[in-house]
This record gives C-alpha cells, structure tokens and sequence, in this order.
C-alpha cells in the first residue's frame, strides 16, 4: 500500500487521488510536525494576552465582537463544530469525504493554522483506520470554505456524531475511534475554527473530475474515430499541418490521437464513393476542436488545482516572523494580532471559494458540449439518410426490429441533462451570516453538478462506442483500422454485444459504460497506437 508523506508544502494531486481513492496511509513529516508546533506557540502566546484576537479569544462570523474568556474557549471550539454540523441530505461518497479531509490535513500541516500537532495527527489516524464521517449533501455555500461538511468530519474527530467504519457500516463516531484506539480530541483555541474553514471539499471534488475527465476525453477521440470510420468519412481534416495554423495545443492532441486511431483504416476516404459529398457534418470533421477546446478547459482547471494544493486556506490564518504590512501590533484593534517573536495571527479572505468553483462551472460547460457533439454523432450512423448505407437504426430487420432507436433516447436525455447541469452555479451569490458574509462562492454546488455530468458523459460516450462498434461491424467488405478491430474484439468480450436481432439492450449499454470508465477502452486502443495524448 502506498504511504503519503504530508509536509508544510503541500501535496500533490496524485497523493489526493491515492488517499481519496486507493486508500493510501498517511504519515506527517517531522517538518511538519515542527511547523504545527511552532504556530501553535504562536496561537498559545495571543491566548494569554488580554486583548482580543479573532478566532482565538473572540466568537465567529457576525459575532466575532464578542470576546470570550479563558473558562469559556474550550467550549467556544466544541460548539462551533457543533452548530456549524448542520448538514442535510443524502450522504456524499467516501471518497469525496476522505479527499476534503486529507486536504484539510495538507493545511493545518502548512503550520498556518494554530493547531496542535495532536490535532492533525489525529485527522491521520481516522483516514488511516478507514473511518468516513458521515457528510451531507446540503450545507456548503462555499465561502468561509466548506463549512457544514467539514464541521461534520470535525464532529466525528471530537467523537460524537456518525461515521462509516471500513466496512461502510453507519456507526456512533466515538464507538469507531474508540475500536481503532483513537483519542477523541478536545478542542483548544482557534481549533475547531481551524478545522472548519477552507475550499477543501470542492478542490478534491475538482481533482477527482479531472482524472476522470482525462481518461473520458482520450476516450472520445476514439469513438469519435470510430464514428468517423462508420460513416466512410475523410481523415484529411485531422491532418496536422491544418491544426498547426490554429495553434491550440488541446485540438493539435485530439486530432493526433484520431488519426493514430485511424491509421490503416480501409472505411476512411469512401465519402465520394455512391452519394458524393464535398465535407462531412459538422459533428464528425470539428471533433478536435470541440473535444480540444475541452481538454485545454481542463488544463487551465488543472493549474487551478495546482496553485490551490499549494496554497494554505484559513481565517484567521497564523504568519511567523516578520510583521510586515497589515498588522497593528500589540494591543492593537485590527484585524491583525502579535505574539511573541513577532509571529501574528491575521484575518484574510482566502477561504472564498470563487478561483475553484469558476473552473468547476467551466469543466461543466465544455462537458456538455463534448457530450452534445457525441450524441450528434450517434444520431447521424442511426439516420437511414445520412448514414451513407447503413440499416435504420442499424436493426437487423428494420421495422420488426428497432435497433439502437431508444439507446439514442438514453443518451439524448442525457445530453439534456448535461446542458442544464452546465448553467453555471457560481453566477449565483446568497448572503449569510447577517450579511457578514454578504458574497458566497457556491463551489460546493458547482463540484457536485460536475460530478454528475461526469458521471454522465462517461454513459454518454458508451452509447456511441455501442453505437459506432456495431455501425463498423456492419460495412461488410470494407476493414477497420487494427485499433478499432482491437476495440471491438474487447468490447465483445467485456459483455457489449455486435449487431443482431433485438434484444435486452440495458446490461449491454452498462457493460459499455463500465468498458469506457475503467480505462479498458482506452488500453485496447494503446495496444495498437501506443499512448495517446
């Protein structure tokens, strides 16, 4: 099993992948140990102050005017965690918990949080032990980060609340921890805070679409290929030297990868032969440029992503060393406090959630577009008219039977899906917390729509590989390139079924689904071309 070293400077997407996913263990660095502590000297000396510092003497929000004295901090910490787990709705998944947590660790290891080294350590021990607090749906606005779902994770560090055990049993919180020998924490100054405050449930949801998305879209050159193959169009259109005179390196890819899928086809090059055309649709001849204008969305998400993985997200947030600007010093009534050495702790906005909930937003725009353009696709090899000799709905007695007709329905409503899952949640602001936090972000809502369209545009492109697969099948006399014969031949024996009389069409389409999710598409396809793009 993989271990994940978690240090002061972040991590890395794979790691979010091999926590949230592949179940890796974690251990924190001793340089991040030494930087918990070090901030936590911080945190303790502001505490001993008289004067009141926000987050660690004060209350929260619309009632951080409130300074709270030393008998009373302790429960300051436990009741915002608890007040602040008021979720609702269905449970989220598993990994999407164990990624919002593991990026909530990679900050307080940054040593910009105040919390003791016990705290973070303890946040280890439970993804380590398997244990999933239970996190709703519902309670995300997306700034001040995600807040709902991160105080029910919190919830269960203090022991109370739910949690799945490794088995995915719902149980009592504290009854897990207690089974693993895990110590419920007891929360000091700025902790529960700390816990609670940061983008980290959204950036997860953003990582994990954007390793799906690149398998989805090196996917959809291919059925795009094989659709261009089925209806006996030109490959000249991908030629390299036409891309290179429009110089986005996304479309170069995809064109690259067709023509690496095509390559020794005996279908492409047929469009003069019994009805002439000059050019084919749309659909098929500007699949590059839709499918490459995506894959350039994803990497303009990805340096998203990567600028957040690297970035420290809290409020207030704790800055050693040198005062530098903002502060007001000791004793003063800013937003900045001192401690000793000069060590501050300081007020910022960096939990708003807007860099990462407009690339969400972005991803899902350009997923129902590419999903658009692949149900064009499969509805143009279904079309008796501009199929170019291919049986109406590719049935095998048209009439008596009717082919693929209703798997085009399955995948338009999808298609309609997308459409709507793509107006942007971002657009949106609501205010909070007596309009205190007067402008909210909405990234929660943007990362849980993308993950439905992709979810969706993964069945989307089953349906044309289904569709494309059968239509090559059926052009008898004429071969398919060696990669589409190699994706055939495995799609058949993962349980997706060639042209014949009607059947049970539903087990056929999921085994497609399945076939284009877990990479087997694309590993029949490599065999021949070698990587694609």
């Amino acid at each position: 099993m993989r271990t994940v070293v978690v240090g002061p400077s972040g991590v890395t997407a794979s790691d979010v992948l091999a926590v949230a996913r592949g179940g890796a263990r974690i251990e924190l660095s001793g340089e991040a140990l030494a930087a918990l502590a070090a901030s936590r000297e911080i945190v303790d000396a502001l505490a001993a102050e008289p004067d009141p510092v926000y987050g660690v003497s004060t209350g929260f929000g619309a009632l951080a005017t409130r300074h709270i004295g030393p008998e009373l901090r302790a429960q300051l910490q436990r009741n915002i965690v608890r007040s602040h787990a008021a979720g609702m709705g269905p449970h989220v998944e598993r990994e999407v918990v164990r990624a919002l947590m593991f990026l909530r660790l990679k900050t307080l290891c940054s040593g910009h949080t105040g919390v003791r080294p016990k705290v973070a350590q303890a946040i280890a021990d439970v993804l380590n032990a398997g244990i999933t607090p239970v996190v709703h749906e519902y309670g995300s606005l997306g700034c001040s980060g995600d807040l709902a779902p991160l105080s029910h994770c919190a919830l269960a560090l203090m022991g109370e609340g739910e949690a799945e055990g490794p088995d995915g049993t719902l149980r009592a919180a504290g009854d897990l921890l207690a089974e693993h020998g895990i110590r419920p924490v007891e929360l000091r100054e700025k902790e529960g805070l700390a816990l609670l405050n940061g983008t980290d449930g959204m950036l997860g949801m953003l990582i994990m679409a954007l390793a799906d998305l690149d398998t989805l879209y090196r996917s959809v050159d291919v059925t795009a290929a094989m659709s261009l193959e089925a209806l006996l169009g030109t490959d000249k259109v991908l030629a390299p030297e036409l891309h290179a005179i429009r110089p986005h390196p996304g479309q170069a890819a995809s064109a690259a990868n067709m023509l690496a899928v095509l390559a020794g086809s005996g279908l492409t090059g047929h469009h003069q032969d019994d009805a002439p055309r000059v050019q084919d649709a749309y659909s098929v001849r500007c699949a590059p440029q839709v499918a490459g204008a995506g894959r350039d969305t994803i990497a303009h998400a990805r340096l998203v992503a990567e600028r957040e993985l690297a970035a420290a997200i809290d409020n207030p947030v704790v800055l050693p060393g040198d005062t530098g600007a903002g502060g007001t010093g000791p004793g003063g009534t800013g937003s900045g406090a001192f401690g000793s050495g000069g060590g501050r702790v300081e007020s910022n906005g960096n939990f708003h959630g807007a860099p990462v909930a407009y690339v969400l937003d972005f991803l899902a725009i350009a997923v129902a577009d590419l999903g658009s353009i692949a149900e064009r696709r499969t509805d143009r090899l279904l079309d008796k008219n501009r199929s170019h000799g291919l049986p109406p709905f590719l049935a095998d007695d048209p009439g008596v039977d009717s082919g693929l007709m209703i798997a085009q329905y399955t995948q338009a409503a999808l298609v309609s899906e997308l459409k709507r899952l793509a107006v942007p949640a971002s657009a949106d602001s609501i205010p909070s917390s007596a309009m205190q936090e007067d402008h909210v972000s909405m990234g929660w809502s943007a990362a849980r729509k993308l993950r439905t369209s992709v979810d969706s545009l993964a069945r989307v492109i089953a349906v044309e590989l289904y569709t494309a697969a059968r239509a090559v099948e059926l052009r008898e006399g004429l071969t398919p390139a060696p990669a589409t014969r190699a994706v055939v031949e495995a799609a058949r024996q993962a349980g997706v079924g060639g042209p014949g009389p009607d059947r049970h069409l539903a087990p056929e389409l999921a085994a497609a689904e399945a076939f284009v999710r877990d990479g087997r598409l694309l590993t029949a396809v490599e065999k021949i071309t070698g990587p694609l793009r």
